[in-house]
């Protein structure tokens, strides 16, 4: 299960992040903008700001394999037409659908892992899907490298390759409903699927522990996915005077350190705790690593290090903290209502960020024009900081003994 579970992640990384390598040929071939660039991964999130927690309910109602299926089927789908699209608006349309179903499955298989692996190693899992999914967007900013044929012949044939990595995804996702349907009629799974009828009031029942924790889902992964996954390549390029390829490697980095890491983080929050602690050196890191990036040269490697740590130990903790504060028939939900907001801020983040490129003339003859998008990353990243913090006052996970297994009521 564990396997089909990792390539289903990793394929549909790899296609979100096909946007960010392919972005100089969007403009050079197609005329556009970096607003219109943003838009390409700003609508992947606009449609789950309401659709994902529909989707968050439905794992917990239907439960979490044939959503699963349902959603993967949908991203392929996007992801060829996007590759087919040859105007703005029908690309558009493809990752509009391809965000309909990618993050709705992310909260499903959130929901899987968590009834297959509760109480063994809950956290380490959790991280080793995320590593996974880390390799995907690491093998898309390498693709540049890897697939240079591909580019030279324009910005279709490499968009081509990532829905090829959906079809991935697809037969992925079918095996995965093949063994968790076999296994749980066996009763293996660590927590049973339990659909009960949902009363929607329930959504303001979390406790303030949830919404801090979500404070830092949302702030962390909109400062860390729009710059990295859609301006980066383009701002070290401008900014540093970097080719295409040395861009490329130097944003996967981020990718490649988190596909490591992440696990032995997970492993560490298994063996001592200390959810709140870890967030918030997690999310320090953040700043921190926007501080160094103006300055180029080696800065540009340590810049890259603290944000592949970052990348690494907060969602390493973020996710198996959710099952602490929220009852087990309520977990698609509460994946579903982070991610919801998480996408809000996804779609925003992007905008706002083409925007500010936009208005400040942003481009090779006009480093400085990325100054403020700068500022409103490291802003952004502060204010995780300050979500860290509030959930550490709380006391959740500070102790070694929160271990897998014990799990409040919401």
């Amino acid at each position: 299960m564990f396997t089909a579970a990792a390539l289903l992640m990793l394929g549909n990384y790899y296609v979100y992040d096909s946007i960010g390598p392919v972005a100089a040929l969007l403009t050079r071939d197609l005329g556009y903008t970096q607003t219109q660039i943003g838009a390409l991964n700003a609508v992947y999130s606009l449609p789950n700001i309401l659709l994902v927690l529909v989707g968050g309910v439905l794992a917990d109602r239907l439960g979490a394999r044939r959503v699963i299926c349902w959603t993967t089927f949908i991203c392929l789908v996007g992801a060829l037409l996007t590759a087919l699209g040859s105007r703005f608006p029908v690309m558009l349309l493809g990752r509009l659908l391809f965000g309909v179903g990618a993050e709705t499955m992310i909260v499903a298989m959130l929901v899987a892992l968590v009834q297959w692996f509760d109480g063994r190693y809950l956290a380490l899992f959790l991280a080793l899907n995320i590593s996974t999914a880390r390799l995907g967007s690491f093998l898309a900013d390498r693709s540049l490298a890897f697939a240079d044929a591909l580019y030279a012949r324009g910005w279709q044939p490499p968009l081509l390759l990532a829905a090829g990595f959906a079809a991935l995804s697809m037969a992925a996702a079918l095996v995965y409903y093949a063994v968790d349907r076999r296994e749980a009629a066996r009763g293996t799974l660590a927590i049973a699927p339990r659909p009960d009828a949902f009363d929607w009031r329930k959504l303001w029942r979390f406790r303030a522990p949830f919404w801090y924790i979500t404070g830092i889902c949302v702030t962390c992964y909109a400062v860390i996915l729009p710059f990295r996954s859609t301006f980066a390549i383009e701002y070290l390029q401008h900014a540093h005077g970097m080719s295409a390829d040395a861009a490329g490697i130097l944003n996967s980095n981020v990718f490649a350190a988190a596909a490591i890491a992440t696990p032995l983080f997970g492993l560490l929050v298994d063996r001592v705790g200390r959810h709140a602690q870890l967030l918030v050196a997690g999310s320090l890191l953040l700043p921190l690593s926007f501080l160094c990036l103006p300055f180029g040269g080696v800065t540009l490697w340590i810049s890259t290090v603290l944000l592949g740590v970052s990348f690494s130990l907060v969602p390493a903790v973020l996710w198996p903290a959710v099952p602490r504060v929220v009852d087990a028939a309520l977990l698609g939900t509460a994946y579903g209502l982070m991610t919801m907001l998480q996408n809000a801020g996804l779609a925003l983040a992007n905008l706002i960020a083409g925007y500010l490129n936009d208005r400040g003339g942003a481009g090779a003859a006009h480093a400085a024009g990325y100054d403020a998008m700068l500022w409103f990353f490291g802003l952004l990243s502060v204010a995780g900081l300050g979500f860290a913090l509030l959930l550490w006052r709380q006391g959740i996970g500070n102790a070694a003994t929160d271990s897998p297994g014990h799990r409040p009521a919401s």
